[in-house]
């Protein structure tokens, strides 16, 4: 079962994807931030990370299932997919299928990348119907598409969040809560945005790299996070924040180190 946490998907998402190129929103990273923050980018601590988001996007510590997962969940983006809930109407699940054209031409998809324009920004099917959730379980089978949507969530998620992570000198803690944030809310303009909910906290308390308490800034982000998902009802059950990363940095484990213990939804995870 997909929780209703797959509603919290970005609304600028194409706009974001479209000037990572050319106004990349980092800081310039200190260096001294750099060499000293721990990166969730360490394969162990990644994957923990894919467990993590997937416990609440999935109900399940299984991330590497969701490849071929695909529904329209009615939370007005069309059709969700994939690992990390790549969207008919945000631009990403388009980017992605270009990528996976690119590197495989001809593929299952490829037919549909004219409809995928055309229903970019709404909710449509229009074109999609009836055969594209078929032929995305379809594609899930090719490791090329597999590695295509490993790319694609490296780019517009993951790496931005581990670079914004290190440029504020937080540990792998702090990168994963900023990456979560990136997967639910999207960067942006709006309010409710990664980028928004920082400058919420930034207001409040420092990041180690302006020389404050890592432990005070980061619960003033998650802090800025819960006042943002409660913004939508989607959003309203807050627990991937209450009973999982704030536990986490209640517990001082700023570097994700297991044994780790949480709830979402009230469903219990541990990772040994």
């Amino acid at each position: 079962m997909k929780h209703p946490a797959r509603t919290s998907r970005r609304t600028l998402l194409a706009l974001f994807g479209a000037s990572l190129a050319s106004a990349p929103f980092l800081d310039p990273p200190p260096a001294a931030a750099l060499c000293a923050a721990a990166g969730l980018d360490d394969p162990a601590k990644k994957e923990i990370a894919m467990q993590l988001v997937s416990s609440a996007e999935n109900s399940s510590l299984d991330w590497k299932a969701q490849y071929r997962y695909i529904e329209d969940i009615g939370d007005g983006r069309g059709y969700t997919a994939g690992i990390i809930g790549f969207c008919s109407g945000t631009g990403d699940m388009l980017d992605l299928v270009e990528l996976y054209t690119d590197r495989r031409p001809g593929n299952v998809l490829a037919a549909y990348l004219p409809a995928l324009r055309r229903v970019n920004g709404t909710d449509s099917h229009d074109g999609l119907d009836p055969g594209f959730p078929r032929d995305w379980a379809r594609a899930a089978q090719d490791q090329q598409f597999r590695r295509a949507q490993d790319d694609e969530r490296d780019r517009v998620y993951f790496g931005p969040a581990v670079r914004q992570g290190r440029t504020d000198g937080l540990g792998v803690l702090g990168q994963f809560a900023y990456y979560d944030a990136i997967v639910m809310h999207g960067d942006g303009t709006d309010p409710t945005s990664f980028r928004s909910i920082r400058g919420r906290a930034l207001n409040r308390a420092r990041p180690p790299a302006q020389g404050g308490d890592e432990v005070a800034y980061l619960h003033a982000y998650l802090d800025a996070r819960v006042w943002a998902m409660k913004q939508e009802e989607a959003h309203s059950d807050t627990s991937r924040v209450d009973t999982a990363q704030r536990v986490f940095l209640r517990e001082g484990n700023l570097d994700l180190d297991p044994p780790l213990d949480w709830k979402v939804y009230g469903d219990s995870y541990h990772i040994d």
